[in-house]
């Protein structure tokens, strides 16, 4: 029988914890850049479809379907990271993700593939001036020689809404 070594304060030596942590995400495309979102947020996967328009909208959202009895809202990601409407065809997909309590579907180019990046070899974003993407984007990561910036899903539609003032 095998006993722990003790450490010179007394205390049990405890195995090596693993080498680093990582974090699975879910790599897509728009246009020739990669984006990354963190699998766990990732619900479902779809094949473009139709989609009803909502008055009234911001121009990133593509309007709703149905999803299995509930009402899921679709935004254009490449609206709403500071690019032109995306002209959806059978090559595009709908990324579905959970945002608190509430889910909607992402329009993307395509979907790449998962990986799974060491979080120490996480880069923060660099600070520039009037970048509309950098309030999305949580951090960088390298793989096989390209680029892939990591969405921040919770803040990617915290547009900030101001509550209405109370009747009198």
């Amino acid at each position: 029988m095998s006993v722990p070594a003790a450490m010179p304060n007394g205390k049990e030596a405890q195995p090596a914890a693993a080498a680093h942590a990582s974090q699975e995400v879910l790599t897509f495309t728009i246009d020739d850049q990669s984006y990354g979102l963190d699998l766990l947020t990732v619900r479902e996967i779809r094949a473009w479809t139709d989609v009803t328009p909502l008055p009234n909208t911001p121009p990133f959202v593509r309007g709703v379907i149905n999803l299995r009895g509930a009402v899921v809202p679709i935004f254009d990601l490449r609206v709403r990271l500071g690019g032109g409407a995306t002209q959806p065809t059978s090559a595009n997909v709908v990324i579905v993700v959970e945002i608190g309590s509430e889910s909607c579907g992402l329009l993307v180019d395509t979907v790449s593939d998962i990986l799974a990046l060491d979080t120490e070899a996480l880069q923060p974003v660099p600070s520039t001036a009037g970048d509309s993407e950098q309030s999305f984007v949580s951090a960088l990561a390298t793989h096989e020689e390209r680029m892939v910036a990591l969405i921040d899903v919770n803040r990617l539609f915290n547009r900030g809404v101001p509550a209405l003032p109370d009747a009198a």
